[in-house]
């Protein structure tokens, strides 16, 4: 097997003949092969989706109130209160010292 071989994924799909037909006709109109067509296609329609899927889009409302919320955040309720005392307790070994955790040997 070449480097360039090892390199390449391989992506198949068996699919109905009139959705090949289209495939087909598609790609011949646009001057590329089936394979180049679909993995265009494709890659193009993947990237949109991440890109739509990385992005959060508000209203101007919507906006305003996460901006006031940042900027003036209520005050910790006795749930986050617990949760950071217990993420203290954590760090805290019994000499009152920070956690300093080291992996245990291997057993033979």
């Amino acid at each position: 097997m070449t480097a360039t071989t090892a390199e390449r994924g391989r992506v198949t799909a068996r699919v109905p003949v009139q959705v090949q037909e289209t495939l087909e006709l598609a790609a011949a109109m646009v001057g590329a092969t089936v394979n180049q067509f679909m993995v265009q296609t494709a890659l193009r329609e993947a990237e949109r989706i991440i890109d739509q899927e990385r992005v959060i889009r508000l209203s101007a409302r919507d906006a305003e109130i996460f901006i006031r919320a940042l900027e003036n955040p209520p005050p910790p309720n006795a749930r986050l209160m617990a949760a950071l005392q217990g993420h203290e307790d954590a760090k805290q070994d019994d000499e009152g010292t920070s956690f300093n955790w080291q992996p245990r040997s291997k057993r033979v």
